[in-house]
């Protein structure tokens, strides 16, 4: 397996989410994209990285004054390491989990995105500092005084998937998904093998194959 500074360009630049995803498929990985909900602030945008779980909790109204603000948030965020997304785990609540200055301290610390469960803001900002930010959309309303990091570098319930450090992510305009770390190996290889394969349907099908021949011969579709 390549080092994730050769692993992951090769992978934005060769796969895409649909083609992981039916690999993770056939290898019985049958739940492994986040919510449809979750989308690329800019539809070029790519995502590969490793895992940075966080974990958000939403606090309740009547919560103490004088608490720490964000909890761990800041934590979180100055323990980025390279090729790392931030992706937080909330439970969609009702305000932002990310902005510009957050964009720019990941981006300084060579993060490969970040992927929110709920919304972001600051979208002209963040779009301007260039990091691959997915969310459930734009809503400026301020985490402060309503959520913060409860923990982070632990395993995290993101929709149906269970993200683990280090884990592999892949997004793309079509979604984001996970790669367990123990699964990915084979995945990439299989991916790569059912690219070329789909490459070959491509161009029978438009020199005028059927697709029941096309897959008869080559099995994908």
């Amino acid at each position: 397996m390549l080092p994730d500074p050769e692993l992951l360009p090769m992978l934005k630049e060769r796969v895409f989410s649909a083609l992981l995803g039916d690999v993770l498929d056939k290898m019985g990985f049958l739940h492994q994209f986040l919510p449809p909900s979750v989308r690329p602030l800019r539809d070029d945008m790519l995502l590969a990285g490793r895992a940075m779980p966080v974990l958000e909790i939403t606090l309740p109204e009547d919560v103490a004054p004088g608490r720490k603000p964000f909890g761990l948030m800041l934590e979180a965020l100055d323990d980025l390491k390279p090729h790392e997304v931030y992706i937080a785990a909330a439970g969609h609540p009702p305000y932002a989990l990310w902005g510009e200055l957050m964009s720019t301290r990941a981006r300084h610390l060579g993060a490969a995105g970040a992927v929110m469960d709920g919304y972001s803001r600051d979208t002209a900002g963040v779009l301007a500092v260039g990091l691959p930010v997915f969310s459930t959309g734009a809503y400026a309303q301020d985490q402060g005084p309503r959520g913060e990091v409860a923990d982070f570098r632990v395993p995290v319930h993101f929709g149906r998937v269970t993200v683990h450090p280090g884990d592999l992510i892949f997004g793309d305009r079509d979604g984001v998904l996970v790669i367990p770390r123990a699964a990915e190996e084979e995945c990439i290889r299989r991916a790569l093998e059912k690219l070329a394969g789909e490459n070959l349907v491509r161009v029978a099908i438009e020199n005028g194959m059927s697709t029941v021949d096309a897959f008869a011969k080559h099995g994908v579709m």
